[in-house]
């Protein structure tokens, strides 16, 4: 017995004629006929009481038949389920964040994305740039958000947005008297930032963005703790924009003044990806990001 067996039955219980059935479903009435009397030695039970007129259910029938449309009902939700996350309506996106806070940049992307897919769960993750490559990697995560110095070589990756960069310093620093912080400020500080252990793209960056011979100290640290350390006296660090909208006590963030003191922020993936509902995701972000001029 198998599915179009079970189609063959449920017509023809509500065509009551099995020459009816036959026609909607495109067959020899023969065809029907047979495979009912195949599914009736199958049971040891007759399903229909056959006349001249028709075929009519028997009390066997009669209470098999609500099994059969519910079988056809689950059978139906599964390839309708199918077809649903075949196309990307459903499903999850496991993203990954190196950066937090989420700015606003970020949040009208993700916002576009739930508005037009709602039927798709969003979770996330936060961790160093080495565990991100990691986890996309593994398949535990699908999608990254990470400055453009933290994308690994086997990944995939797009420009999503700028986010200007800008300078934590502790709030008796006499740089925060000024309005800005220039590259020569910067260079007579010991400047802390994140560099888990294997990773060293902070540090590049870093070193790309300031001027030969500043002292760089790494923490395998989060931001928190970097700030931390800038309100100790230990040193001064790098934020973003995004990361300066919650306070931190003692800490002050000042611009730098360079328009070029930004950090580009990309979506990375693994480059194999064959998610459908995660290729949806790549291509929403990246259309609202073009149409916004985020990139």
């Amino acid at each position: 017995m198998d599915i179009r067996d079970l189609e063959y039955l449920a017509l023809s219980a509500e065509t009551r004629n099995f020459g009816r059935a036959a026609e909607a479903l495109g067959v020899n009435v023969s065809t029907v006929s047979r495979r009912i009397g195949r599914v009736e030695d199958e049971l040891g039970l007759a399903l229909f009481e056959r006349g001249h007129s028709g075929v009519c259910l028997t009390a066997g029938g009669h209470a098999v038949m609500p099994h059969v449309r519910r079988a056809l009902a689950e059978m139906e939700a599964v390839k309708l389920s199918g077809m649903r996350i075949g196309s990307g309506l459903v499903g999850e996106v496991r993203l990954g964040l190196q950066l937090p806070p989420v700015g606003e940049q970020l949040v009208s992307l993700l916002g576009t994305w739930r508005k037009t897919h709602p039927g798709v769960t969003l979770t996330v993750a936060e961790m160093g740039d080495g565990d991100l490559a990691g986890a996309v990697e593994a398949r535990q995560l699908d999608v990254a958000v990470t400055p453009r110095h933290g994308v690994w070589k086997q990944a995939a990756s797009m420009p999503l947005y700028r986010d200007q960069l800008l300078v934590a310093l502790p709030e008796v620093h006499p740089l925060c008297a000024g309005p800005t912080v220039s590259r020569d400020d910067l260079q007579r500080e010991n400047i802390l930032i994140q560099d888990w252990e294997d990773s060293q793209a902070g540090r590049e960056f870093y070193a790309f963005v300031l001027a030969a011979g500043t002292n760089i100290r790494a923490h395998a640290a989060s931001k928190p703790s970097i700030f931390a350390l800038v309100r100790a006296g230990f040193g001064i660090a790098f934020a973003t924009s995004a990361q300066a909208k919650t306070p931190v006590p003692g800490v002050i963030f000042k611009a730098i003044d360079d328009p070029g003191a930004t950090v580009e922020m990309v979506l990375a993936w693994n480059a194999g990806l064959e998610d459908p509902v995660v290729g949806r995701f790549v291509a929403c972000l990246r259309d609202d990001a073009c149409s916004r001029r985020l990139c």
